[in-house]
């Protein structure tokens, strides 16, 4: 027990030292930004959620969706638009940079937004990409909120009728909701809201993050004994107990979230284990719903150390927390290769946003 303790310690001292500057290497940003631009103008293979409406409906991806058509489907191609845009902003002398910088401004056209902006605002689309893809819509928007270059005050401005008809729909749809979604994929609200939130505070949408803030504390803050024995299932890339958690943390104050989590989630130690949470295994990275648990090692990563951040400081729990973060996070990150499109295509944004801690802003 003693050794196990201060593996563990060893293990915390190591990584507590750089949680708040941690950053990806050369070699990683380098390799991220390549996964990207290899599919943000790949339309096939290709899998659509498209509702036609007519005849007329029938047509290929690059007509439907014109500038979130690659990436294998609309979401991941929304965040590996991101993707570029967060590493451009960080690295703007790196060597992908002028390639990244070419492949937005190809993406990011009047004409092609105006076109995805009637696909979404047909009333027989209303549930499109909902909530996650469009949970990723707007933290590029938000990315873009943030960054003050000519570039992303330009791109913005193209995109943001997009974002606008989005929120508008998720405006409408969460009046409606009237129970929360649990699953470990995309129709999961929890994290969504978190990106939800996220956005509104950035973007200065109090309304909006007012509408977030009170679902959330409707559908969540009650939760306790959160059955986190019973994950993941088998095509997880999202945690719905450690998702619920890492909203949470952004709604309550620090004491407040410290006695919610004790409630919510007993069974985190306070002596610096991690055998509370175990990585989850992928027995084929060929296959694209297999390969979901990759990417659930890299979101659980990020979402234990969001709940270290929004815990006080001497909450013994956080050596814990960072421990199970930091064993996910080498599990996770080591399957972000590209050697096969099923991961691909989407897990290097993952590793972005675990990397450069942007769930962790302010």
């Amino acid at each position: 027990m003693k050794c196990r303790f201060f593996t563990s310690m060893f293990l915390i001292l190591a990584i507590s030292t750089t949680v708040d500057a941690q950053m990806p290497s050369a070699t990683s940003v380098d390799r991220f930004a390549a996964l990207a631009l290899k599919c943000v103008h790949q339309e096939y293979p290709n899998k659509i959620a498209h509702v036609l409406i007519s005849d007329q409906d029938v047509a290929p991806p690059r007509e439907l969706t014109p500038v979130f058509y690659g990436c294998f489907d609309w979401h991941s191609s929304v965040h590996g638009h991101w993707l570029l845009t967060r590493l451009l902003r960080l690295y703007p002398q790196a060597e992908f940079a002028a390639e990244a910088e070419a492949a937005l401004d190809e993406s990011f056209r009047a004409e092609r937004v105006a076109r995805e902006v009637a696909y979404v605002t047909h009333p027989q689309r209303a549930s499109f990409e909902r909530p996650y893809g469009v949970a990723w819509l707007l933290q590029l928007t938000a990315e873009l909120r943030e960054w003050d270059d000519p570039r992303a005050q330009r791109w913005l401005a193209v995109l943001e009728p997009l974002e606008t008809a989005l929120v508008g729909n998720m405006q409408t749809w969460l009046v409606k909701l009237a129970y929360p979604i649990r699953t470990g994929e995309h129709s999961q609200t929890a994290f969504a809201f978190g990106l939800f939130l996220d956005w509104a505070r950035i973007s200065e949408r109090t309304d909006f993050a007012a509408l977030v803030t009170d679902k959330s504390r409707e559908f969540y803050q009650p939760d306790r004994q959160c059955p986190l024995a019973y994950e993941p299932s088998g095509q997880d890339f999202l945690s719905p107990c450690l998702a619920e958690a890492d909203l949470m943390r952004r709604i309550l104050n620090a004491e407040d979230y410290a006695s919610w989590l004790t409630g919510f989630m007993p069974m985190i130690p306070a002596d610096g284990s991690t055998e509370w949470l175990p990585i989850a295994v992928v027995t084929d990275p060929t296959d694209g719903k297999l390969a979901h648990l990759d990417g659930l090692n890299i979101s659980r990563a990020w979402m234990l150390e969001g709940m270290a951040h929004g815990l006080p400081a001497t909450d013994a729990r956080r050596a814990s927390l960072l421990a199970t973060a930091a064993i996910h996070q080498q599990s996770g990150l080591a399957s972000v290769t590209g050697d096969h499109y099923a991961g691909g295509h989407w897990l290097g944004s993952f590793a972005t946003y675990l990397l450069t801690q942007r769930g962790l802003v302010e």
